[in-house]
């Protein structure tokens, strides 16, 4: 009955949007609600109201890293979209059908992933959608193509998920990654049949040497991958695998003339300076001292700092500021920064109150009593369990720091007891808390948002759940055969 307890505000969350009565963000405040009475009324320890606000409080600074990637991604992304090289480079409209198809897995499958793994925090879904948007899609294709830009979160944000993991696990960062390629690959098959399905339902539909095609891309792009976390670790491989096969692509579908090819440098300019200065400030140790040592804030000794000069969000900002003084376009600044602040402000909400909302259930100590008790009620076959733990939190924290923090040491020891082999215990547990990602409410609040899909994510999610069930299938398929590898002793 506790554990029932315990799991009340995930249910409750769970219950709201599959209503379809509310948004994201009103059933976020309801989790919250239920979340802080649960946590003063039935935490496994002493948890007062002092106790709380400091827990509401982390969850507020959280929500503040974050919200300058989301807003600031908006913003920078509308406005380079201003200039009318950005404006013909995005609606220079591939016309048939073909070109259409191309185009679209260019943006799901290349370019999401590759601003995803520059900054993080969704910002993939953002030049997913700029790139899709002269497809005039309907609303619910476009959230779904938006997600598909997130199925590499394991080399997101600079494959800072994947080191803290590795930090967890005691495993060398590299190999994590690379154990992290299996399921991520099996589950890719998965994310491909999707993104098929959802293109054929947007009349955009293939031969079957299309599809062989794609596959063959994907398989290419998931090998470069493999080759370059091996020599880069995850930090730096996606920007190294992703960046030339992008330009090649591109190439081969549009194949374009001279002044094609100035157009759509020009209006990709300032997107490939942004994404060429981020990677600068965290692969360069000299620039990131100098940017980092001025001013480094950080309350929380184990949560994200914030660094002005150093935050992605900050030099989005920056970078749409420096685009409107070039282009002496103060009025559409301010026209943009209201659009991006209507487009954003529910996965800002979102953000606040699931983050508030995770704090408050992991200060309280229930989080962390809820996965002991799971590993000790089912001890060595806890691991079959593990992709649907480690699911559920990283989907309710958009994030796999969480069920990586609260289950990577059992699974460590148990691992060890079990002998089982570590770095794929540590790497199951890691890929289903990040990957399983994609279905996590804020995620789909941000694609509702950039999609103009308010009030369709319970359509969305129904349309994904066979995919999530699917996926679960996978991981505890995986986790089964890893159990029986085992040999203790």
């Amino acid at each position: 009955m506790t554990y029932l307890l315990w799991s009340l505000p995930a249910l409750i969350v769970i219950a709201a949007i599959a209503s379809g009565r509310v948004n994201t963000t009103v059933a976020a405040i309801l989790g919250l609600a239920a979340a802080l009475a649960v946590a003063l009324g039935a935490a496994p320890a002493p948890f007062d109201g002092g106790q709380l606000g400091q827990a509401l409080t982390r969850g507020l600074w959280i929500g503040a890293i974050i919200t300058p990637y989301i807003l600031g991604g908006l913003l920078f992304w509308h406005m380079a979209a201003q200039h009318p090289a950005g404006k013909a480079a995005g609606a220079d409209g591939p016309g048939d059908t073909l070109a259409r198809r191309r185009r679209l897995y260019f943006a799901c499958f290349l370019v999401g992933p590759f601003a995803e793994a520059a900054t993080g925090f969704g910002v993939g879904m953002l030049g997913t959608v700029l790139l899709i948007r002269p497809l005039k899609l309907q609303p619910r294709e476009t959230m779904v193509f938006a997600l598909l830009s997130q199925t590499l979160i394991p080399w997101g944000a600079m494959g800072s998920g994947t080191l803290l993991a590795s930090a967890y696990a005691r495993v060398p960062a590299s190999q994590l990654a690379l154990y992290s390629l299996v399921p991520v690959a099996l589950l890719t098959a998965l994310w491909m049949a999707l993104y098929w399905r959802t293109a054929a339902r947007a009349g955009l539909r293939a031969a079957a040497s299309e599809h062989w095609r794609e596959a063959g891309w994907m398989t290419v792009s998931l090998a470069a991958l493999a080759a370059a976390t091996a020599l880069l670790g995850p930090e730096t491989a996606l920007l190294a695998a992703y960046g030339p096969l992008i330009v090649a692509r591109f190439l081969l579908d549009r194949r374009p003339g001279r002044a094609q090819l100035q157009a759509a440098a020009g209006g990709a300019l300032p997107y490939i300076v942004m994404i060429a200065w981020l990677v600068a400030t965290r692969l360069l140790p000299g620039l990131n001292h100098a940017l980092s040592a001025p001013a480094d804030f950080r309350p929380y000794a184990d949560l994200p700092g914030w660094q002005p000069l150093l935050h992605a969000g900050s030099w989005l900002i920056a970078g749409a500021l420096a685009l409107a003084a070039l282009r002496r376009q103060p009025q559409v600044l301010a026209a943009q920064a209201r659009a991006a602040w209507t487009t954003g402000r529910h996965a800002v909400y979102s953000v606040f109150l699931f983050a508030m909302m995770a704090e408050a259930l992991a200060g309280a100590g229930i989080s962390q009593a809820y996965a002991d008790g799971l590993f000790s009620s089912l001890r060595d076959w806890t691991v079959l369990i593990t992709p649907v733990l480690a699911g559920a939190f990283g989907i309710l924290a958009n994030s796999g720091n969480a069920p990586n923090s609260l289950f990577m040491p059992s699974q460590l020891s148990l691992a060890l007891q079990a002998g089982l082999n570590v770095p794929a215990a540590a790497a199951l547990l890691h890929v289903s808390g990040t990957s399983l990602g994609i279905f996590s409410p804020v995620r789909m609040s941000i694609a509702a948002g950039l999609a103009h899909g308010r009030g369709q994510e319970r359509a969305v999610y129904a349309g994904l759940l066979p995919y999530a069930l699917a996926a679960c299938g996978v991981l505890l398929c995986l986790a089964l055969v890893l159990a029986l590898s085992g040999s203790p002793g």
